[in-house]
């Protein structure tokens, strides 16, 4: 059993570092910009999404453009993307197009983020620290494959990979959620109330670190 384990370890080790976990007052610390540094997400819908929310909290410095949330398929890389292109604007990817939205400058702080979509009517939203912008228009009719791969701190441009350094990110993320329905709630979810049903979550996440990604204890915010 002792072999068998420590056979399983190494395996790991040769992929990166494969884990299950209840990360509770823990971060992904992003500590430098590469094309080779990433979080994926193991959980997948099991279906064709009609719907989604995505919520995460980040911190960083970083002056240009960077990806947090890249969900991509053999379809469309940019299958779901949330990247922000400035200090005061937020791109929302769904099939490929995307919307823009535009925050208010603020001091540079953790910045707790929720995207959420629905097909029926193609509504596309975005709250920033609890606050809704005006919703937008996106891929009305669309259905989002459940053949995805899944990552944090990269905007995939193929399949997988096509990483670009000058997109990466670099800072802190924690409390990564994401369901398979649209969300209102988001200042109970900010301040970490019960939550429904998810498709993955922080406090249960299967995930692999890939190059120099670290699992750090939390500073406090």
């Amino acid at each position: 059993m002792q072999k068998l384990q420590l056979c399983l370890l190494f395996l790991a080790g040769l992929s990166g570092t494969v884990a299950q976990t209840d990360l509770f007052r823990k971060v992904f610390v992003f500590p430098r910009a590469s094309n080779n540094s990433y979080v994926i997400l193991k959980p997948k819908p099991e279906q064709p999404l009609q719907s989604f929310t995505v919520c995460l909290r980040s911190y960083t410095d970083l002056p240009r453009p960077y990806a947090l949330f890249s969900y991509a398929t053999k379809a469309y890389d940019n299958e779901i993307l949330l990247f922000k292109s400035s200090s005061g604007e937020y791109r929302l990817y769904v099939g490929g197009e995307f919307v823009t939205f535009r925050v208010p400058e603020t001091r540079m702080d953790w910045e707790h983020v929720c995207a959420g979509w629905e097909s029926t009517t193609g509504i596309a939203e975005l709250w920033v620290n609890g606050k809704p912008l005006p919703r937008k228009g996106l891929r009305k009719g669309y259905s989002i494959s459940a053949e995805a791969v899944i990552i944090l701190g990269q905007e995939q441009d193929s399949f997988g990979g096509g990483f670009d350094l000058y997109n990466s990110f670099t800072g802190e993320m924690t409390d990564v959620y994401m369901w398979d329905h649209v969300l209102y709630n988001m200042k109970s979810i900010m301040w970490g109330g019960s939550f429904s049903r998810y498709i993955f979550g922080w406090n249960n996440l299967h995930y692999e670190l890939v190059g120099d990604v670290f699992l750090k204890r939390r500073l406090l915010f």
